[in-house]
């Protein structure tokens, strides 16, 4: 399979997705199944490998793509054309896809638990510290939420500085527990425990995925931080019939 289908209870009629990087068509550092046209791929290469991820995912239709720019903005994706400058989107109506592009940021997908509303967001330490996930839950308006956290940078390989921390920290002391001291000045920062430390803060208790790291895997993720600025992207997907 060409994407991991996140592992967790979701209503009949709600679909999600999160796309590695095999079974398209780029070349080189971008092999291959690169959905991301901010790159510097071959447009034509991007356009094929959207289409192969709208076939064997049988999307309804395509994506509402996103220009993402680790802010907290939040868009109603049933009423927003795809490059809108934001880094959330929601839906209430069936066909519609939110989707969200990454290699290294966490990508989380929300569903509320009558499967009514969903929606994706692209949280960067940035955005996730910002507020994105906060804004996410507040556009979506739902009483109880299931969140998924997909491939992210893992709590062995996300080395920050001391701004880092001390930006979570300022917000919230508990989130100290999510950064390991590795010399001075630098820390290992767990994006998956402050991603859930937020989430708790804000009521929300159903939470899964979280335990791949992108960085690790070559052979399935693309990765910023491995690879440099020459890589592709994974899609994060939802939607509901």
């Amino acid at each position: 399979m060409n994407w991991i289908k996140p592992d967790w209870p979701l209503p009949a009629h709600v679909h999600a997705a999160f796309t590695l990087r095999t079974g398209g068509v780029s070349t080189g550092a971008y092999s291959s199944l690169n959905p991301a046209g901010h790159v510097n791929d071959d447009p034509q290469h991007v356009k094929t490998n959207r289409y192969i991820i709208k076939d064997i995912l049988q999307l309804p239709s395509e994506p509402v793509w996103l220009q993402q720019v680790h802010g907290v903005r939040v868009v109603n994706a049933d009423e927003t054309d795809s490059l809108a400058e934001a880094d959330a989107s929601f839906a209430d109506q069936p066909g519609t896809v939110c989707a969200v592009l990454t290699a290294d940021c966490l990508p989380v997908l929300f569903c509320g638990d009558d499967g009514e509303v969903v929606a994706a967001a692209h949280a960067g330490w940035r955005g996730l510290q910002a507020g994105i996930i906060a804004e996410t839950l507040y556009a979506m308006s739902c009483q109880d939420v299931h969140v998924w956290l997909g491939p992210a940078i893992g709590p062995d390989n996300f080395e920050v500085g001391d701004e880092v921390r001390d930006a979570f920290i300022k917000d919230n002391p508990i989130t100290a527990v999510a950064f390991r001291a590795r010399q001075p000045g630098k820390w290992l920062a767990d994006i998956y425990r402050l991603a859930r430390i937020k989430l708790a803060e804000l009521g929300v208790e159903q939470v899964y995925g979280g335990d791949l790291c992108t960085v690790a895997d070559p052979q399935r993720f693309y990765s910023y931080r491995r690879d440099g600025a020459t890589t592709g992207r994974m899609a994060s997907l939802i939607w509901r019939d």
